[in-house]
Parts: C-alpha cells; structure tokens; sequence
C-alpha cells in the first residue's frame, strides 16, 4: 500500500494541472470572502441604504465564521474534482494497465487513490481556509467588525472544514471509479455542485418534510460539519441541520460506499 500511495502523488505531482486548479481555488474563494466580507462591513455602516427604509444596524455576531467557511461551501467542487481526475485521467490516457502491472492487486490502486485524494483534500482545505481567513479577516477588520480570531471557535470551524475538504476529495474518488469517462464525471461534478444540489436544497427548505430529507445531501452534511454556511443564510425555512458529527459520517460513507461500489463493478472490468 505504501509504495501504491507514494506512486499516486508523483502522478498526481508530475502533472500541472493540480497546480492550476490549486491557484484557481485559492483566488476563487479568496475573492468571494473578501468580497462577501466587504459587503457585510459595507452594509453594517450603511443600514438605511443596505436594507431600504430600516436604519437598524446589521448584527455583526457570527459574520466572520460565515465568511471564512466560503472555503468549504463554495470551495469544495475542488477536492471533488481532483479525486474524480485522479481516477479518470488513468482511463482516458490509459495507464492503468502499466499500473495494475506493477500493483497487481487492484482494489490497492483504488485505495490508495482514495487515501492519497484525502490528504490531497486536506491540503486544498487549509490553502482554502488560509485565503479565506487572509481575505475575509482583512476586509471584515477595514470596517471594523470583529474577524473573531481569538475565539477557540473559529479554529475548531476551520479545523472541521478542513475535514469536510479531505471528504469531499474521497468522494471524487467514488465518483471516478463509478464514472470512468472523465467528460462526463466533469459535468456531473460541475453540474451537481453548482446548480443541481443549490436549487435542490433551496426548494426542500421551502417544507419542513423535504427540509428534514434535504439535509441529508452532500453539500448540506458538508455544511453541517464545518458549522456555517452562505447557503444556510440562503434558505427559506428554518428545518434543523445535522450535527457536526452527523454531517461528517455522512460525508464519509457517502465516498467510502461509491469507492467500494467501484472497486466491485468498473474497477474489475478488463482495461485496455
């Protein structure tokens, strides 16, 4: 196992497309905390012409958390992606048959895909979490408002959403090794994340009973275990979320079932 998990990451190092994606995920959710930050800091100082006729100042308790957790929330299509591309990119270029050559035990290449995605995952996290900390803490201090730094709170906040970063990533395991066509894990990774799931838990917020069944999806058990979210600011109804602990079991079955869905069905396949 060890010498299969040394092997993914120089697969996964020698190429540029991690860097790419690294960079791209650092300036998105670095941006989006700053900007969201801003605007926060913005509207605390402008009631009247933030929220029309009302001149009562926003509350400022628990803004920074929201902000920081852009990481995750938004973030999280990332680990996803890489973990899926780990596992595709061996089908499109054809290099599993050279690796399961040297690794002949093949449910090892998956698993060690999985733990690496993880690891890989928690790094992705703390880059996340650094931009939106740097980002958003700036911002929220330009105007003022407490970046709530010194609470032990906060750090358990970025803590657990590092977690879910280094879930998410076993997920996009899962998900490569039921889809192997790395176009379409793409679209769907894309597809689900960013508009299939949102629109989901936007409408089942809108009844109790659907909010009870919609907490149970990915992007909510996420949510849940990091403890904030701008979605959770977003929606209609005010069903309860899942426990920290809760929404990261969730989150793990959900990438360990795929992963072992996969090494039962397409893994086994012959490869050419």
């Amino acid at each position: 196992m060890l010498r299969a998990l040394g092997s993914e990451f120089q697969k996964f190092f020698t190429t540029r497309m991690w860097w790419l994606l690294t960079l791209l995920l650092v300036g998105y959710v670095a941006l989006s905390a700053g900007g969201f930050g801003a605007f926060l800091g913005w509207a605390t100082d402008n009631p009247t012409a933030a929220a029309g006729a009302s001149s009562t100042p926003l509350p400022t308790d628990g803004l920074a958390p929201l902000v920081y957790s852009f990481a995750s929330s938004i973030g999280y299509v990332f680990p996803v992606l890489f973990g899926a591309l780990a596992v595709t990119t061996e089908f499109r270029h054809k290099t599993l048959t050279p690796s399961f050559l040297v690794q002949p035990q093949r449910a090892t290449v998956l698993w060690a895909k999985y733990v690496s995605q993880l690891i890989v995952g928690a790094g992705l996290g703390v880059l996340a979490f650094a931009a939106t900390v740097g980002a958003g803490a700036g911002a929220l201090a330009a105007f003022g408002i407490d970046t709530a730094l010194d609470s032990p709170d906060t750090w358990a906040l970025i803590g657990r959403g590092v977690l879910a970063m280094a879930l998410w990533g076993t997920i996009g395991v899962g998900l490569g090794s039921l889809v192997t066509n790395q176009v379409a894990a793409i679209v769907i990774v894309i597809a689900f994340t960013q508009f299939v799931e949102p629109i989901v838990r936007l409408v089942a917020s809108l009844n109790d009973v659907t909010a009870n069944i919609g907490k149970f999806l990915p992007g909510a058990a996420s949510d849940a275990l990091v403890g904030a979210s701008f979605y959770s600011v977003a929606a209609i109804g005010s069903a309860e979320t899942l426990e920290w602990w809760q929404g990261g079991l969730v989150l793990f079955g959900i990438g360990l079932v795929t992963t072992l869905i996969g090494s039962l069905t397409t893994w086994r396949r012959d490869v050419s």
